[in-house]
């Protein structure tokens, strides 16, 4: 049996962020799930060791319905990632939210359908706790890391993932927004959940 190499830190890229790290080594990890959305690429940041993979494939092969959430999950916890920052692009829901600003939200809502969003499909029945979906620690590193390069940021807010391909109507966007909720994504649902499934703490950034 090969062993896997051991990265510290892992990133999902989102749409449009396909490539992240230079010098790296292109890893295949098996799954029980098939394989995921393309190689993982381990690379350095300072001392760290970051393990890098587009959920959406190299070329965005996969829509939003289609990403493999579940085998790319099992990969990072193969890989013994612990801590998980996952970059995805949004849409505003709220003026005060201009875009080209970052939101790190601190809650999810799930509009999505049909999606394979756990890991206990069978045997003994496992409720995970989903109070708070995103790690508070992750959170402030991203926080103050977009405060250090002086970003906009939104520190905390409400992403609501709805099921794609398709864009929210205009009805739908107002609806959405007059619920309190910030901004709209295609991919924090299942992906954060899975990482609180496999033990991963997790954090995005909108």
């Amino acid at each position: 049996m090969t062993t896997l190499p051991r990265a510290d830190v892992g990133v999902f890229g989102g749409s449009g962020f396909y490539e992240f790290l230079s010098d790296v080594t292109e890893v295949s990890v098996d799954t029980p799930y098939g394989p995921t959305a393309a190689p993982i690429h381990l690379g350095s940041v300072g001392e760290r060791t970051v393990a890098f993979l587009p959920r959406h494939g190299a070329d965005h092969e996969f829509a939003p319905h289609r990403v493999p959430f579940r085998a790319n999950v099992w990969a990072m916890h193969a890989l013994g990632v612990t801590n998980v920052f996952g970059p995805c692009a949004s849409g505003s829901l709220q003026a005060p939210v201009a875009p080209g600003s970052f939101v790190v939200p601190d809650q999810l809502v799930d509009r999505t359908s049909g999606r394979a969003d756990t890991f206990f499909d069978s045997g003994p029945v496992h409720h995970v706790a989903f109070g708070d979906p995103y790690d508070h620690e992750l959170r402030s590193i991203a926080v103050d890391a977009c405060r250090a390069e002086r970003v906009d940021v939104h520190d905390g807010g409400t992403v609501v993932t709805i099921q794609g391909p398709r864009f929210s109507t205009r009805a739908e966007s107002r609806w959405f927004g007059a619920q309190g909720w910030d901004v709209v994504n295609m991919t924090q649902h299942p992906e954060a959940v899975l990482c609180r499934e496999a033990g991963l703490r997790y954090a995005a950034i909108a």
